[in-house]
C-alpha cells in the first residue's frame, strides 16, 4: 500500500530532473549573438555556480534512483516475509491443536491409571477380606490329608449319598481353584493395563515435550520474521523521508539553474547527508586501525572511540566526504591540523592528524574535495583521523561509507 507513494515521488524526482536538464540543455545551446550583453561580459567564474548545481543534480538523481531500487526491494522482502508469516501462523495453529489433543489424552490416560488402580486396591481389599476364609478352608483341607475333600466319601452310608458327597467334594475342589484362579487373572491384568498405561504416559510426555520444543521454535520464527518486517517498515518509512529531504534539494538546485540561466544571482545549495547513508566515499584509501565503539582489551587509548582511524602513508590525499562549508581549518591540540566541514542539519565531518590543509574557513567543498593531507597520529603512526556528527551526536562512519 505504501509503495505508490515512493514511485510516485521518484517519478516527480524524474520529471523535476528532466526540467533541469531541459533548461541546461537550452542555456548551452543558445549561440553567441543571441546573448544579451550583459550575459556575454559575465566572467567565466560565474558560470561556476551552474556547473556545481548540474553535478548536485546528478548526484541527487543517482541517489534517488539508488533510494527507488532500495525501496523495490523492501517492498519484495517484506511481501516474501509476509507470505512467510502467513504460513507460520498456519504451522503454530497446527501445532497448537496437536499439543492440545496431547493434553488432552495425557489427562485421558492419568483418569485411566487413577481408575485402574482403584480397581486393583478395591481388589486387594476383597482379597483381604476373603483370605482369612480361604485360609481356613486351606487349613480345613489339610487336616484332612492328601485326599482331601475326597475323605467324605468315606463317611456315606448308601450309594445316593456316595453320589451327593462326590459332587460336593469336586464342587468345593472347584471352587476354590476358580476362586484363586480369577483371583491371580485379575491381580496380572490390572498389573498389563497399568503397564500398559505408565507406557502411554511416557510416549504421551515424550511427545508433548516434542509438540512444546516445535510450538516454541515456531513461534520464535514468527517473532523473528515479525521482527523483520517490522525493521523493513521503519527503513521504507525512512526510504520515503530521506526521498523527500533529496525532492527539496532538488527544487533548490533547479531554482539555482533557473537563476543562473538568467543571469541572476544564486544562493549555493548543499545536499542533505543523511539521504546518503551508506554510499558516502572514503576519506582517504587507507586500512582501519581503530574502529568505532568499544575497544579490545589492553588496546592503546581510550575504552570507547567515538572516531575511526586509518593507516596509510603520510602525505596522502584527505578528501571530504559530503559537500558543505568549512567551519573549522587549523591546528588543534591533539590532533595535530583539524579541518571540519558543516554539512547542515547538525551534520558535521572531522578530519584531523593531517601534516597539511588544502582549505581554509568558509569555503565550499564538495564531496571528493581536497581537505588535506595524512600527518601522523600522537603515537607517531601514519594516519588520518575521521569523525562523523549527526545531530550532534557521533555515530560510526562504517554505517554511512561505502562498503
Amino acid at each position: 500500500m505504501r509503495e505508490k507513494p515512493v514511485a510516485s515521488a521518484f517519478r516527480r524526482n524524474f520529471i523535476t530532473l528532466a526540467c533541469v536538464s531541459a533548461v541546461t540543455a537550452s542555456a548551452a545551446a543558445q549561440s553567441p549573438p543571441a546573448v544579451p550583453p550583459a550575459e556575454a561580459s559575465r566572467p567565466a567564474f560565474a558560470d561556476a555556480p551552474a556547473r556545481q548545481a548540474e553535478a548536485l543534480a546528478k548526484r541527487a538523481a543517482e541517489r534517488l534512483s539508488a533510494l527507488q531500487r532500495e525501496a523495490e526491494s523492501l517492498a519484495t522482502q517484506e511481501r516474501s516475509l509476509l507470505a512467510d508469516l502467513r504460513k507460520l501462523e498456519v504451522e503454530r495453529a497446527i501445532r497448537v491443536e496437536e499439543l492440545g489433543k496431547i493434553e488432552r489424552d495425557t489427562r485421558d490416560v492419568a483418569q485411566k491409571r487413577a481408575e485402574t488402580t482403584a480397581r486393583a486396591a478395591r481388589l486387594q481389599q476383597e482379597a483381604d477380606r476373603q483370605r482369612p476364609d480361604v485360609e481356613a478352608r486351606l487349613v480345613q483341607v489339610y487336616k484332612m490329608g492328601r485326599a482331601g475333600y475326597w475323605r467324605l466319601l468315606l463317611d456315606v452310608q448308601s450309594l445316593r449319598e456316595v453320589g451327593r458327597a462326590y459332587r460336593t467334594a469336586a464342587a468345593l475342589g472347584r471352587i476354590d481353584r476358580d476362586r484363586v484362579e480369577e483371583h491371580r487373572r485379575t491381580l496380572a491384568a490390572l498389573t498389563a493395563e497399568r503397564a500398559s498405561l505408565d507406557a502411554r504416559a511416557k510416549e504421551l510426555a515424550a511427545l508433548q515435550k516434542k509438540a512444546l520444543e516445535a510450538t516454541a521454535g515456531v513461534d520464535r520464527a514468527v517473532q523473528a520474521r515479525a521482527s523483520l518486517v517490522r525493521s523493513i517498515d521503519e527503513r521504507r518509512d525512512l526510504n520515503a523521508q530521506l526521498s523527500g529531504e533529496l525532492q527539496e534539494a532538488q527544487q533548490k538546485l533547479q531554482a539555482t539553474l533557473t537563476a543562473t540561466a538568467a543571469g541572476r544571482p544564486a544562493s549555493a545549495v548543499t545536499l542533505p547527508l543523511r539521504p546518503f547513508q551508506g554510499s558516502l566515499p572514503w576519506p582517504a584509501e587507507g586500512v582501519l586501525s581503530s574502529p568505532f565503539g568499544r575497544q579490545p582489551p589492553n588496546s592503546p587509548g581510550p575504552p570507547i572511540r567515538n572516531v575511526i582511524e586509518l593507516s596509510l602513508p603520510e602525505g596522502q590525499r584527505v578528501a571530504a566526504v559530503h559537500g558543505g562549508e568549512v567551519a573549522y581549518a587549523d591546528l588543534f591540540s591533539g590532533y595535530a591540523n583539524l579541518v571540519i566541514v558543516e554539512h547542515g542539519g547538525g551534520a558535521y565531518s572531522l578530519y584531523g592528524h593531517l601534516s597539511g590543509v588544502s582549505v581554509k574557513k568558509g569555503d565550499r567543498v564538495e564531496a571528493g574535495t581536497t581537505v588535506g593531507t595524512a600527518g601522523r597520529n600522537p603515537a607517531g603512526n601514519p594516519s588520518t583521523y575521521f569523525e562523523l556528527r549527526v545531530d550532534g551526536r557521533p555515530v560510526d562512519p562504517l554505517q554511512w561509507l561505502k562498503r
